[in-house]
């Protein structure tokens, strides 16, 4: 592992897992900074970590306020970086198809940035992470990330023989993250209202924080350059999981125009066809999360 990381989108539930894992696990790493732009965000996640980094504030962990959408700043972050993790998106599909040039400028043209920012400043290797839903597209937020995917990929092109490497991984909802479906089942289960389900067929791939980060970490060994890791993975009804969460009253409300009711990962990897979950699996990696 690189001994200089910084993870855009860097107060997430994926940065988080990542920080820990880097903290617990990786101590060749001497500085990890995290950047997002979000003041309150990178006040709560300092001090979920604190713990960690015994040198806490100067220790290994770095907080840097800052947006994609700001090439010089990125310029400035990425400075003395040698892998860069690009975790920044605006993820709401509901929230995209209501603002798609605000998805554009985050997920687009920051993605552009990110790839600028790097060239610049002679990092060797950037991660984007992508998304099952940039796989034939129907919403705003899938076809931004494709394109981000596409930004990525291109890259590669214009690196030269010393540039950064960029490689992608794409993988689907990870189980229990920020605005899933899970803690918001949780919170309407726990306050004794219906939960809200779009369709109790439509499936769903499942993938735990570990799984995420550790699909990370071994791309950062390996890659060359160009690649898009999908990983091999289960899935599940979220009419299955609404019975493994104890949901007494379900409201169905149908899929909107933006959602598909079956996700894949690539052309061979459906969530209709992958390995489906039992109801009593699903109860068990439920209680790990």
């Amino acid at each position: 592992m690189e001994s200089s990381i910084l993870v855009t989108g860097g107060s997430g539930f994926f940065a988080k897992a990542f920080a820990r894992r880097i903290l617990t696990k990786h101590p060749e790493v001497q500085r990890l900074f995290m950047l997002s732009r979000g003041e309150y965000g990178q006040h709560l996640a300092a001090e979920d970590l604190r713990h960690l980094d015994p040198g806490y504030p100067n220790g290994v962990i770095r907080w840097l306020i800052g947006d994609v959408r700001d090439l010089e700043r990125l310029k400035r972050a990425f400075k003395g970086a040698e892998l860069v993790v690009h975790a920044a998106a605006l993820k709401r599909i509901e929230t995209g198809a209501y603002n798609p040039d605000e998805l554009v400028k985050t997920n687009v043209m920051g993605t552009l940035n990110v790839v600028d920012a790097a060239m610049a400043q002679g990092v060797r290797k950037c991660i984007l992470l992508s998304s099952d839903k940039a796989y034939a597209p129907v919403s705003a937020y899938g076809a931004s990330k494709l394109m981000a995917e596409y930004i990525f990929r291109s890259a590669n092109n214009m690196r030269g023989w010393t540039g950064p490497r960029f490689s992608i991984c794409r993988y689907g909802n990870v189980a229990g993250s920020t605005g899933s479906v899970i803690p918001t089942w949780k919170r309407a289960i726990a306050a004794g209202d219906p939960i809200i389900m779009t369709h109790p067929d439509c499936t769903r791939f499942w993938m735990n924080i570990d799984a995420a980060v550790q699909m990370v970490v071994t791309t950062a060994e390996v890659m060359q350059g160009g690649e898009l890791e999908v990983p091999v993975l289960p899935a599940y009804r979220l009419g299955d999981l609404s019975v493994a969460m104890g949901a007494q009253t379900v409201k169905t409300i149908g899929l909107p125009p933006h959602e598909k009711k079956h996700e894949n990962m690539d052309a061979d990897r459906c969530s209709l066809s992958a390995r489906r979950m039992s109801v009593e699996e699903l109860q068990e990696r439920l209680a790990e999360l």
